[in-house]
């Protein structure tokens, strides 16, 4: 078999001090992540600025919703509208309670918000005006700041950014924002958020509803295509991770077969019955498997996960991680010998996909919409295969390993670049 090439991450390279390489104030030392505190939208950002070889000098901050009650039945709105609904509803909750109390009765506790003490104010807030005051006054000091948004909450703080210091900063927004492009430098998007405007996707949308379905327009020129998710997947990560997890992982009788199960999406809609599918299929498998970890998601609905708990959790092959810390995501990608990866899940496959190992995926033909064009993809390229429950886990076979975040970084350097700025070597 011939080896794969995995990306490496970004090397320091040793050369002439960066004033006097690039000019004082067209290098950039530092970057700005916000996210919308999920870790798929996150981890993106993270990636890429890692990638870029900014690890250690990022900042995140954070546009934070308020959680719980009624506020679950909120996220439709504008976070702006969305904060101010969700304050003039403490207030009339607040009266309701002083009144109760007036009258003798038991005060009713509500959800806190933002879930209350678990870490969150620790968290830097998003905000507009500090984080442009800072790009700006910093500027002649540190020189321009690069900013990587991603998710629908940070649309609007990103583009703010980008109006107010468009002399200071290069925004970068990942995921396809809705909006007009222009109010980015850059936007990295997956291919299959185009997927209305391909043949198949203008077929399955009424006529009176297709200028209301975005994108409306082909990319232009200052977008990044993907095929899947960015994420901190390289080969340097890969090794320190299957460094740490040696001691668990390496006794271990191979073929390891780490199955990822995440929960049902608004494209890709499934419950009991696939876990049962999944379940069954895994059983069929068994004999061909040295040993097989499985992996619940923070959205894998409880009936989903106690049915899989309760047909493998006690097949002395089968081990079922428990949520608790530390978790063993980066070890199952460096030590997996093949995954099963359910559909849903844009994110863990691009991940799993990236290792050039075999990769089996789950309940794709449950997906509907731009989730098709995505597995389509995959498919075509062979790098990724439906699970049957008929396969051989011992069985190899390889591709050329997805490399989204290197590609979308190397892009970055040369729109950087066109605007005569550039990254610390």
């Amino acid at each position: 078999m011939r080896p794969i090439r995995l990306p490496e991450p970004p090397t320091q390279t040793m050369g002439v001090p960066e004033i006097f390489a690039a000019g004082a104030f067209s290098v950039i030392r530092r970057a700005v992540v916000i996210g919308n505190g999920y870790p798929g939208s996150e981890n993106q950002c993270v990636g890429l600025v890692r990638s870029l070889g900014l690890s250690d000098k990022h900042v995140l901050y954070r546009v934070t919703r308020p959680r719980g009650g009624i506020n679950e039945w909120l996220h439709w709105l504008p976070v702006s509208v969305h904060k101010k609904l969700e304050y003039v509803i403490r207030q009339i909750c607040g009266y309701s309670r002083l009144l109760s109390t007036a009258r003798g009765e038991k005060p009713v506790r509500h959800p806190l918000e933002n879930g209350g003490n678990v870490g969150l104010s620790s968290v830097l807030e998003a905000d507009v005006r500090q984080i442009v005051t800072m790009a700006r006054e910093t500027y002649e000091k540190d020189g321009p700041l690069l900013v990587v948004a991603s998710g629908r909450d940070t649309i609007s703080i990103a583009s703010s950014i980008k109006r107010l210091a468009s002399d200071n900063v290069f925004v970068v927004q990942i995921q396809h924002p809705r909006v007009h492009l222009n109010r980015f430098d850059l936007v990295i998007t997956p291919r299959h958020d185009y997927y209305p405007l391909t043949p198949e996707g203008q077929e399955k949308i009424p006529q009176f509803l297709r200028r209301w379905i975005t994108p409306r327009e082909p990319p232009d020129g200052h977008v990044v295509l993907t095929t899947g998710a960015l994420h901190q997947i390289d080969s340097a990560a890969l090794r320190s991770a299957a460094s740490a997890w040696h001691e668990e992982f390496a006794p271990l009788p191979k073929p390891l077969v780490v199955v990822n199960v995440g929960g049902p999406t608004g494209c890709c809609r499934y419950g009991s019955d696939l876990a049962k599918q999944l379940t069954a299929h895994l059983l069929n498998v068994l004999v061909s498997c040295g040993s097989i970890r499985i992996s619940f998601s923070m959205r894998t609905p409880e009936k989903v996960s106690k049915i899989i708990i309760k047909e493998l959790g006690n097949n002395p092959k089968v081990h079922i991680w428990d949520g608790e810390e530390p978790n063993p995501h980066l070890g199952h990608l460096a030590w997996a010998d093949a995954f099963v990866v359910t559909a849903d899940s844009i994110s863990l496959i691009s991940e799993a996909c990236s290792t050039g190992k075999p990769v089996y995926v789950m309940g794709a033909e449950r997906c509907t919409w731009k989730f098709t064009d995505f597995h389509k993809s995959l498919r075509e390229r062979g790098v990724v295969r439906p699970f049957t429950g008929s396969e051989d886990m011992s069985d190899s076979w390889s591709y050329p390993p997805l490399n989204d975040t290197a590609e979308a970084a190397s892009r970055v350097h040369e729109a950087l670049a066109e605007r005569g700025w550039k990254l610390r070597p």
